[in-house]
């Protein structure tokens, strides 16, 4: 089995900073980047190279299996044995021991001495206290003085305590690391998107308490019939085209609750696990939601899980590279918690068709805690209960989501105050992943048309149409410029959009003010019902790159003899100074976006 080329620059920093340096080092690599490779391939070498003994700790029964396996397959001549009371396995003499830290923690002298102690999930080590891996720990040490920790995770940070690797804690520092953006490129890693949901938790007020929101608080919210309705029915829309769903809810209640909502919503199949799940009905469902085919007693074919919702069970050590679609229905102040959840769409899976994984996220979580790639750790919670870091602000005056940073709204010039700009100058905004575009839908509930002359202009110089989509209560609007008397590429772009949202039949203008007449006529143009915008990295304004349209009208009728004129038809120019001749729509001479390129 040949290691990639990140694997094995981890294992070559390993190795050299356990020659160099006498502290404990930690690795780095996202979920799904097959850590367990790497630490497969250090505990072979360990005993096949330099006759050591590893033990390798992890906190769940999936994680202690999938690296038994790595090593057998890696080095199939080196015996390795399991101690965990979840697989009832209690091996203790082998060269390389895989444990559970429950079932091991204060059984150090049973197991021996080891060399080389490798911990899984390292991020789990608590920063002080006692706790089994501390306990274990300093009892393994004092049987081999000699012994080095070695720490894997994708996450190297705690609620509390910040970065776990400090010169008083067990794991001293991070020897190397591997970001998400990279692997994704290097097509390793499943593309994330992102699309902010129609609906939100509102979190006012959530107490926050050892560094994580009250679970009290989080139920109250959440679990509502408006929120759960709201957010379901949002969810289904977005999930139409996708094939496997993980859900993450906020407590058991709030998994039933969501469950019974879907069930009524669709057609397809909708499991829940939990804790309280017994082990024989959860392997049957999460082997259905990874695609196994199973049968009922009656022979009859069970169809797939497509919605598979948890609370606080699959969060690690959980692979299902099927998944093509994470939904966060919890809020979470542990950034580590919110990698781990997004972190399970990580996967590839060709095989199944997929291309990338969306990310529904309905509790702010990325927001809060910024792209996966580089989330905002703090070291300690924030002193006032409830605040949160700011990733971007809603403009007050018109709606607009900003980054942070702006002082002055460019749209409608609202003027933010000294505590709303310190409050949001911690972090910037962005999407899923760092350098990918954000993706937002909007309804639409009214579109509005006028003619659009820069500031400054020349006599002569090409004008645009621009298009304002205005969501229902009118607070927020969308907005993007038709390039009609242009020519190139922007007049390309136009004819498109012309093409899009008409029959056809009618010829595209060529002057702004005709563009709005037309446009503003439902015969003629259709009307959009709801869009969907992507801003780009590098780019200041979101592009509409979606629209529902609304089929046209039918023309209105012709008036009766003696009657006034009629409006000219769709298409027909105008001749000057006649009675269908009518003024020009104002130009626009507001221009909050003079540096457009057009």
């Amino acid at each position: 089995m040949n290691l990639r080329p990140y694997q094995l620059e981890a294992v070559e920093a390993v190795y050299h900073h356990l020659e160099t340096k006498d502290t404990n080092p930690c690795v780095v690599i996202p979920t799904a980047g097959g850590k367990s490779l790497v630490l497969a391939r250090i505990a072979s070498d360990a005993v096949s190279l330099w006759g050591g003994r590893v033990l390798i700790l992890a906190h769940v029964k999936e994680l202690l299996q999938q690296n038994a396996d790595k090593i057998h397959r890696l080095c199939p001549s080196i015996p390795v044995g399991v101690y965990s009371a979840g697989l009832s396995s209690r091996d203790t003499d082998e060269p390389v021991i895989v444990a559970g830290i429950q079932s091991v923690y204060q059984r150090a002298a049973e197991l021996g001495a080891f060399d080389l102690v490798i911990v899984d999930e390292a991020h789990l080590i608590p920063e002080d206290g006692d706790g089994m891996y501390r306990t274990f720990l300093a009892a393994s040490k004092e049987i081999c003085p000699h012994q080095r920790v070695i720490g894997f995770t994708a996450t190297p940070y705690r609620v509390k305590g910040g970065l776990i690797c400090k010169p008083e804690n067990v794991l001293n520092e991070i020897c190397y690391e591997v970001g998400v953006s990279r692997l994704v490129g290097e097509g390793y890693l499943s593309r994330l998107t992102s699309k902010c949901g129609k609906s939100t938790i509102d979190l006012t007020g959530l107490r926050v308490r050892a560094g994580e929101f009250v679970q009290e608080d989080v139920e109250q919210a959440v679990n509502t019939s408006g929120a759960v309705d709201s957010a379901v029915r949002d969810l289904v829309e977005k999930t139409k085209d996708r094939k496997s769903v993980i859900v993450f809810c906020s407590s058991v209640n709030h998994c039933y609750a969501v469950a019974e909502k879907l069930r009524l919503l669709v057609q397809d199949r909708v499991a829940i696990v939990t804790g309280d799940t017994p082990s024989d009905e959860r392997a049957k469902i999460l082997a259905a939601f990874k695609g196994v085919t199973q049968t009922n007693l009656f022979g009859e074919t069970e169809p797939p899980v497509k919605y598979l919702l948890n609370m606080g069970v699959l969060t690690t050590g959980f692979d299902a590279p099927n998944i093509d679609c994470v939904v966060l229905l919890r809020p979470t102040k542990s950034c580590g918690l919110y990698v781990q959840m997004v972190g399970r769409g990580f996967r590839l899976s060709p095989d199944t068709g997929k291309t990338n994984c969306l990310v529904l996220d309905y509790g702010g979580n990325i927001v809060r805690h910024g792209p996966v790639d580089c989330v905002v750790v703090r070291k300690q919670p924030r002193a006032k209960q409830g605040a949160e870091p700011v990733m971007a602000k809603e403009c007050p005056g018109c709606g607009e989501m900003l980054a942070p940073a702006y002082s002055v709204c460019p749209v409608c010039g609202h003027v933010f105050s000294r505590r709303e700009v310190e409050l949001a100058e911690r972090a910037t905004n962005g999407g899923i992943v760092s350098g990918e575009p954000v993706v937002e839908e909007h309804e639409v509930a009214l579109v509005d048309y006028s003619v659009h002359e820069k500031k400054n202009a020349e006599p002569g110089d090409p004008r645009t149409v621009e298009v304002t989509y205005f969501e229902p209560g009118m607070c927020k609007h969308v907005r993007e410029w038709l390039c009609v008397e242009h020519e190139g590429y922007p007049r390309e772009k136009f004819l498109r959009w012309w093409l899009t949202h008409t029959s056809g039949k009618v010829p595209a203008p060529q002057t702004a003010e005709r563009c709005v007449a037309l446009c503003r006529d439902p015969s003629v143009v259709r009307r959009a019902t709801a869009i969907e915008t992507t801003l780009r990295p590098g780019e200041k304004f979101a592009r509409v790159t979606r629209y529902d349209l609304a089929p046209l009208e039918p023309p209105a009728p012709k008036p009766q003899p003696g009657l006034a004129p009629a409006a000219p038809a769709a298409g027909q120019e105008l001749e000057p100074g006649s009675d269908l001749d009518v003024p020009p729509p104002p130009v626009d001479s507001y221009d909050p976006f003079d540096d457009l390129p057009f």
